[in-house]
């Protein structure tokens, strides 16, 4: 117990040193007046990737596990195919619903630095709600309770953009659960960058919608939302439709079922069994 409880407290100290850095970056986009959001959120990341890299070998003492390259592009690829899919999926049910209408195909250009923007927002929410919320919470609650806790604050964290509403941000917490599961899954959090990188991707740079409420520029394809906000999502986007609810519930159901069975949760710190986590392996 006494293992877990230094584990905690080490993993909260790299947050501490991430906050830290990722405070510094913002002042420091303040003093030059940064006016490009491509290079603003990919400073982001890659502050958050150093400062995030740091912290585990020198405050934490380990090797970070949890970004090694070994067998990072199929997982980082298989997380941004099943990111695509799904929400794919999503306007597929929202196209035949007569919800999504296509106005015109814009075209290619820009495709490239759209993704890599993605990517970066993908690493560094991951790196803080995954990374470091969920890793710290596992270490004291478990994994289970860690999936619970890490979702509402990442659910919450984005009730104040814009037309949030109650199904949207039930939307985002259960999207956090299944980011969670990935990385408890997989001890690796290629997987659920992946999945981030590609639903946003798709969402904002492929069907042309407003993410969690922000709008982004236009998508390959022009398009809007006509019908009860229920099925559109308002303002918030798809993102806080119905139908995004219950695919992301779908899938969070599937990755939960899956680290019950391969015995993948990471008991309490209350507890005498011993874990098999595979979080345990990036910790």
């Amino acid at each position: 117990m006494r293992a877990r409880w230094k584990q905690a407290g080490l993993i909260l100290l790299s947050a501490c040193t991430v906050a830290i850095a990722f405070a510094a970056y913002l002042k420091l986009l303040g003093v030059i007046g940064n006016r490009s959001a491509f290079l603003g959120y990919a400073g982001m990341g890659i502050i958050c990737l150093a400062a995030y890299l740091a912290a585990v070998r020198w405050i934490e003492r380990r090797v970070p596990t949890e970004l090694s390259p070994r067998h990072a592009l199929p997982a980082f690829a298989a997380g941004s195919v099943a990111g695509i899919a799904l929400f794919s999926l999503l306007i597929a049910v929202l196209l035949v619903a007569g919800v999504y209408r296509p106005q015109e195909w814009i075209g290619f250009d820009g495709i490239g630095f759209a993704f890599l923007f993605w990517l970066a927002v993908a690493v560094q929410e991951e790196i803080l709600y995954r990374g470091l919320l969920f890793r710290l919470c596992s270490r004291i609650v478990g994994t289970w309770g860690a999936l619970l806790l890490s979702a509402v604050v990442f659910g919450a964290s984005h009730a104040i953009n814009p037309g949030a509403t109650l199904v949207g941000l039930l939307s985002t917490a259960l999207a956090g659960i299944l980011l969670g599961a990935a990385y408890a899954l997989t001890g690796r959090l290629w997987l659920p960058i992946g999945f981030h990188t590609g639903w946003n991707f798709a969402q904002g740079s492929v069907f042309g919608l407003s993410v969690s409420g922000n709008d982004r520029g236009s998508g390959l394809i022009a398009a809007t939302l006509e019908g009860p906000d229920i099925l559109t999502g308002g303002r918030f986007g798809p993102e806080a439709s119905i139908v995004a609810v219950i695919i992301v519930l779908a899938s969070a159901a599937f990755l939960l079922w899956r680290i019950a069975e391969l015995r993948r949760a990471e008991p309490p710190i209350w507890s005498d069994v011993e874990g098999t986590a595979a979080t345990d392996t990036a910790s």
